[in-house]
């Protein structure tokens, strides 16, 4: 089955059910479905066909949604980012995916508007963040400036959503292959720029379907209320955020950003029971001024992903609210869940749960490659029937990370974990160079490559440094070219803000007069990590 298939198939069994609230606004199912046949038809009418990739760069809207259930519908291949990507990344996304239509925010359109006029697309399509809300929401709104808005232009090839909506016509659907791919998540690593994850139809829905069974002891499906606390172009986001309404029948809460207030309300108003959200988020919660004048009773399974969990988070969360928080791993490359927190049994501190059934694991020595034996530590491999086994373009990186064995396709997380004789698994280390920042893989490379752009620079190294509140900070360690004066932090830093989105941007920088290096000229990212992991438990 396609997920378009799939969505409909949940659509039409309760069509006036509510599918999603939107600042305050209730949408059915039956209201998404039309949605979908009018914008489909639209992107129908503009040239969109079968395989085409379509680029999303929206915050968490309707829009969001309906963009994306409407090119599974068509059979195109969806290509989501953040909304707060600058036209650096949307350029090497555009050009790497092949995307010739991208669906913007008008606050987004002054990027989208430079890169259509260098050629990179076709068409355009911007929408307001209010464009479905009703019109007296939308004059409020901007009465008290509530509603960002941005410059949309005119010309060949730039329409708005609400005018794409106005199509409606009864297209014939393509036959689609559930082995075809329905979007291409990028993901940061350890190249210099984001790598595409291309996931297919039959990996999706067995996915998420087997991540959202886990909760089912304690909130039988149909019967859940989810608050969406992730961004929708992440994959935990969209198993929170998709799964429900393509799955279980189950109504989403979404919101365009994080505030805290809006979140808390909304649990206490819609009587949320499922809640997602990364580490930092509920660390934001906890400590919030006005925690205590909100009822969260309703809550039954709070879930954690995107990083690790601080046992100190999940125990302060057990004594003010009262509920655990399950916590899972996974990887963009797996579609999300490779181990999750079962809800039926106690889960010992620090485990990052038990392996999905749908999961082949194995932890290898990481020189060796051997199997190492029941508790010991070693980097995960996972496999599965429906797996990625490519990125997009990238044949290096693709050899790299995918290994043949056993005659099954193995991804290699570059994660060191351990498993106990219970079967839980436990987060050791981290082999890759990547950095968890706010639930972010964040590449290494590409902070090196943009501080290596900078003229006074002769080489940069940068890792992460713990943090309880956002998992990891980005610390950059730099070497300056021989008798260059002048040059601080700040102007590296001011730098990298013309060049990265704002969660790649380093919170440090150290001048060094050299970097740790192997025999053969390796960078030792490692070897700073240690250090400054040696130095955050002294202090």
């Amino acid at each position: 089955m396609d997920v378009y298939s799939a969505f409909l198939e949940v659509a039409k069994k309760d069509p006036y059910k509510p599918a999603l609230y939107f600042l305050g606004e209730k949408m059915t199912f039956l209201f998404i479905r039309q949605a979908v046949e009018h914008f489909s038809s639209g992107l129908t009418s503009i040239g969109v066909k079968e395989g085409d990739r379509v680029m999303i760069y929206l915050p968490n809207t309707p829009q969001w949604i309906i963009s994306w259930l409407s090119i599974q519908k068509i059979g195109a291949i969806a290509v989501p980012i953040t909304p707060i990507y600058t036209s650096r990344d949307v350029r090497y996304i555009g050009s790497d995916s092949g995307a010739r239509t991208i669906i913007c925010a008008d606050t987004n359109f002054g990027y989208v508007k430079e890169l259509k006029e260098e050629g990179l697309f076709e068409y355009v399509i911007v929408s307001n963040l209010a464009d479905l809300l009703p019109n007296y929401k939308k004059f409020i709104g901007m009465m008290f400036d509530r509603i960002p808005t941005g410059k949309s232009g005119k010309g060949k090839g730039i329409y708005t959503f609400l005018k794409m909506m106005e199509e409606k016509r009864y297209d014939v659907r393509p036959s689609i292959d559930e082995k075809n791919p329905l979007e291409i998540l990028y993901t940061g690593g350890t190249t210099k720029n984001p790598k595409g994850v291309p996931i297919n139809h039959a990996l999706f829905l067995e996915s998420v379907r087997a991540q959202m069974e886990v909760s089912y002891p304690i909130i039988p499906p149909s019967e859940n209320i989810v608050l969406q606390g992730g961004p929708l172009f992440h994959i935990l986001g969209q198993v929170f955020g998709l799964g429900p309404l393509c799955i279980t029948g189950d109504c989403v809460v979404i919101m365009p950003k994080v505030n805290i207030d809006a979140f808390l309300s909304s649990i206490e108003t819609y009587g949320i029971k499922t809640f997602f959200a990364v580490p930092a988020l509920y660390r934001m919660i906890l400590e919030h001024d006005r925690l205590e004048y909100y009822n969260l009773s309703s809550l039954r399974y709070c879930f954690s992903g995107g990083d690790v969990l601080p046992i100190e988070i999940a125990r302060r969360w057990r004594q003010r609210i009262g509920k655990e928080i399950y916590e899972g791993y996974g990887a963009t490359e797996t579609c999300g869940g490779i181990t999750m927190s079962p809800v039926d049994i106690e889960r010992p501190p620090g485990s990052i749960g038990k392996a999905l059934s749908i999961k082949r694991i194995k932890i290898v020595d990481e020189l060796t490659g051997e199997e190492v034996k029941e508790g010991e530590a070693g980097e995960l491999l996972v496999s599965s029937e429906h797996m990625v086994d490519r990125y997009w373009n990238k044949e290096e990186e693709t050899k790299e990370a995918f290994v043949v064995m056993d005659g099954f396709t193995w991804y290699k997380t570059g994660d060191i974990v351990r498993k106990d004789e219970q079967g839980f698994f436990y987060f050791v280390d981290r082999t890759a160079d990547t950095i968890k920042h706010k639930g972010y893989r964040v590449s290494s490379s590409e902070i090196e490559a943009a501080l290596q752009d900078h003229p006074a620079v002769l080489a940069a190294c940068a890792v992460g440094i713990p943090d309880e509140k956002v998992g990891e900070r980005i610390k950059a360690f730099v070497v300056l070219k021989q008798d260059v004066k002048g040059i601080t932090g700040y102007d590296l830093i001011r730098w990298c803000r013309d060049r990265l989105a704002s969660y790649k941007i380093p919170h440090y920088i150290e001048f060094r007069d050299m970097l740790p290096k192997s025999k053969v000229g390796k960078l030792l990212r490692r070897e700073l990590r240690r250090e400054e992991r040696k130095r955050h438990e002294e202090e």
